[in-house]
């Protein structure tokens, strides 16, 4: 009982959500309700017409007043139409307009999200909400709500045709309700966990799908076809095997609906035929009962259908709402501060930071990179190097300690402001659908054409960009890759140089490039990193032996610090050992006559 319940203040807040989004369309909402209403009456008026015809017209030779029945048959046929298409149309536009910005609402949303959350959430189950899981509420949203509205209201039109005309017959053919009542709720219960169990398939088969051709020059590579094509034989049957639960439940409750519609039509027949025979009921009350029990199963079918399609609704609605509800753990400030004379001075004070609970990541790291510096910071893999990048542009919050931008910690500005005074150029270069030029820019219309070519000219990309078809406004394809590794490297590069950041970000940046195209970038880059604070992290270190400072990570903690020739001559220093193990050859006999 208590779970029937919460079932049901689940859906109805769920109801009460989704209606505001279809707020904005209420009238329409409405408009859509008086036609539905008007076909309603307009579909339910034939069979009395039909038993006057039978009883007034026809019983008496009343060829006259038959022509005019028909007539009257005839418009309420032509008037149902033209109503029905108009209302099919509106009640579409209006879902589709609410489809819309719901669309736009969830990914926003998405948008604003901390990091984290894509840490610990699938892409393909993010897309499922994105597109999947919103495209099931278009049946709801477009004539559902409308159209149950419109089955009750026919429902009510014949009840009270058929008590108009017989009590007794009305209440033979309603006497099958408590069976269908029963089968309706027992559909209910059932359906509506294997609606959920589907979503939750078609989200593991997204993020499979989306994961493995991401990911497929690898499979090939190590001849994995083979396991993993088992893998999605295993995941799909999984999504079979819910489905089928669904369809075992419609195989069952639609075939009780018809059994249970043709016991009321031979109920009526039986009962009716009877009381015909005795004189009791005309002939025309009896075929205009036999229309009505027919129609009368049709709407019910009808609510059952639209239930049905309610609960695959706030199945997905459920899951919509869950990414909507979920917090943002990195916020603007209630009272932001602003920075008015951007210099790009950072200095982190004793942080200490871990993505999950008991697993420090970084340990008390203080260090300052004053206006202008090029702080380099060297390490192992998983030392904490890209970490610091992720705490200094707010990308996580630190559990201890403080991170300062130009004196204002960066917890106190908005994130728009601190990101705004960064560049960043990743390892994982990030590319668009769209073209060259877009890919730069992002859109921004402050930055002109001319700018863009003259920063691709200084880092030598426009020798390539200038051979594509169409230069600047080459197509590319999904993450770029109808260009080559370096090429899209480079497009990264002109981003981040045209913005014309305080502090430029390169976490091992020039890792995809080759030695030649290398020079080229270094060279732009230390052209760029004059006058401006540059944060470098790199394995390979002739890189930054110009860095102003060096940063030596080991296991979240800084363990040296230094510039380039203070750190080669540490004796048993982690930093020397690095050089030794690149430049072996080169660093032993530069020792030796040192």
């Amino acid at each position: 009982m208590t779970e029937q319940t919460d079932d049901k203040a689940v859906d109805s807040d769920l109801l009460r959500r989704l209606y505001q989004f279809i707020r904005p369309y209420r009238w329409y909402v409405l408009l859509g309700i008086v036609l539905t209403l008007t076909a309603a009456f307009l579909g339910t008026i034939r069979p009395k017409l039909t038993q006057l015809a039978i009883d007034e017209y026809i019983r008496n030779r009343d060829f006259q007043g038959l022509l005019w029945i028909i007539a009257l048959l005839v418009a309420a046929l032509v008037g149902e139409f033209i109503v029905l298409v108009a209302n099919t149309y509106l009640t579409r536009w209006f879902g589709q307009g609410t489809l819309y910005n719901m669309r736009n609402v969830v990914f926003e949303k998405i948008q604003s999200l901390h990091v984290q959350f894509f840490d610990n959430n699938p892409i393909g189950k993010l897309i499922t909400r994105t597109t999947s899981d919103i495209e099931a509420l278009s049946d709801l949203l477009s004539d559902g709500v409308v159209n149950i509205i419109g089955d009750m209201f026919r429902l009510f039109f014949i009840l009270y045709f058929m008590f108009s005309m017989s009590w007794e017959l009305s209440l033979v053919a309603i006497s099958v309700l408590p069976l269908l009542f029963y089968a309706t709720f027992w559909f209910k219960a059932k359906v509506r966990v294997s609606f959920l169990n589907v979503r939750d398939q078609i989200s593991r088969l997204n993020s499979f799908v989306e994961e493995h051709i991401n990911g497929m020059s690898v499979v090939q590579l190590f001849n994995k076809e083979e396991r993993e094509r088992e893998k999605y034989k295993a995941i799909n049957n999984a999504h079979k095997e819910a489905y089928l639960d669904t369809i075992f439940y419609f195989a069952i409750f639609w075939p009780a609906v018809e059994i249970i519609a043709s016991l009321a039509m031979a109920l009526v027949i039986w009962y009716g035929g009877g009381r015909a025979l005795m004189g009791e009921v005309t002939f025309g009350i009896l075929v205009a009962f036999v229309q009505y029990v027919r129609d009368f199963f049709r709407p019910i079918r009808g609510l059952s259908q639209k239930f049905n399609t309610l609960q695959s609704a706030l199945a997905s609605s459920e899951r919509i709402f869950n990414i909507l509800d979920t917090e943002n753990e990195i916020t603007d400030p209630e009272s932001p501060k602003q920075i008015t004379d951007p210099e790009g001075h950072i200095i982190f004070d004793d942080v200490w930071f871990s993505y999950n609970e008991g697993e420090t990541v970084l340990k008390d790291v203080s260090f300052e990179a004053k206006p202008g510096e090029t702080i380099a910071i060297v390490g192992a893999t998983g030392a904490g190097k890209s970490t610091i990048i992720n705490l200094l542009m707010r990308f996580y919050d630190i559990n201890e300690g403080k991170i300062t931008l130009d004196g204002i910690d960066v917890r106190d500005l908005r994130l728009q402001e601190l990101r705004t005074n960064f560049a960043l150029v990743l390892q994982d270069n990030q590319l668009f659908s769209g073209t060259v030029m877009q890919n730069i820019t992002l859109g921004n219309p402050d930055i002109s054409k001319e700018h863009v070519k003259k920063v691709a000219q200084e880092i030598e990309a426009d020798r390539f960009i200038n051979k594509l078809p169409g230069n600047y406004n080459f197509e590319l394809n999904e993450r770029g890759k109808s260009l080559s590794m370096g090429q899209r490297q480079l497009i990264c590069f002109i981003r981040a140089m045209v913005y014309d950041p305080n502090i430029l970000v390169l976490d091992e940046a020039t890792s995809s490039v080759d030695s030649e195209t290398e020079d080229v970038v270094n060279e732009a880059c230390n052209r760029m990193m004059k006058g401006r604070t540059s944060i470098v992290i790199a394995h390979r270190l002739s890189t930054i032996q110009g860095a102003d400072k060096i940063l030596v990570m080991h296991k979240g903690e800084i363990r040296e610090t230094g510039t380039h020739q203070q750190l080669v001559e540490k004796e048993d220093g982690i930093y020397r050992k690095l050089y030794e193990l690149q430049y072996k050859d080169e660093f032993l006999p530069a020792s030796k006559s040192a």
